[in-house]
C-alpha cells in the first residue's frame, strides 16, 4: 500500500529526521574541532613561559640542590639519636621533632640502615623505626 505523502513526493518522516539528526551532529563535531583548536593555541601560546614557574615551588630547600655527604651524615646522626631516644616511631613523627619533612629523611634514614644502625618495621607510611642491636661477639675460652 503506498501512503498519499509518497505519492505527492515527499519526503517520508523518518527520512527528515535522520538528516536533522545529522546536520547536528556535522555542527557539534564542527564546533567541538574549532574549541580544540582554540585550546591548542592557548596552550601553545602559553607555554613560551618557563613551565617552572608554574608548579608550585617546595617551601625550605630548593629544587635540584644535592646534599653534601657532610650534611646527609650530619642529619643522619640526628636522625639516629631521634631513633635512639624514640624507637618505633614513624617518619611522620620523626620529622616534625627534627624540623624537616619525611621526604628530606628519607636519604639519611637509607643510609643508616645500609650501614646497620637502624632496622625498620612495616611498609610504606606505616614505617617504624628501631636502632640496630648490636651483639657482643662470642668469646670463646
Amino acid at each position: 500500500m503506498i501512503r498519499a505523502c509518497d505519492a505527492v513526493g515527499m519526503t517520508h518522516p523518518n527520512q527528515t529526521l535522520s538528516e536533522e539528526i545529522e546536520q547536528l551532529v556535522r555542527e557539534h563535531i564542527e564546533a567541538s574541532r574549532r574549541a580544540a583548536s582554540a585550546a591548542v593555541q592557548r596552550a601553545f601560546a602559553s607555554s613560551s613561559s618557563s613551565p617552572r614557574s608554574k608548579m608550585a615551588q617546595p617551601t625550605g630547600r630548593t629544587i635540584g640542590r644535592r646534599r653534601a655527604p657532610t650534611e646527609v651524615a650530619a642529619l643522619g646522626e640526628r636522625l639516629h639519636e631521634a631513633v635512639c631516644a624514640e624507637p618505633g616511631e614513624t617518619m611522620s613523627v620523626l620529622g616534625p621533632r627534627l624540623g624537616m619533612t619525611p621526604r628530606e629523611l628519607h636519604r639519611p634514614m637509607m643510609v643508616l640502615k645500609r650501614a646497620g644502625r637502624v632496622r625498620s618495621v612495616g611498609e610504606r607510611h606505616q614505617t617504624r623505626y628501631f636502632p640496630a642491636v648490636v651483639r657482643a661477639a662470642a668469646s670463646g675460652g
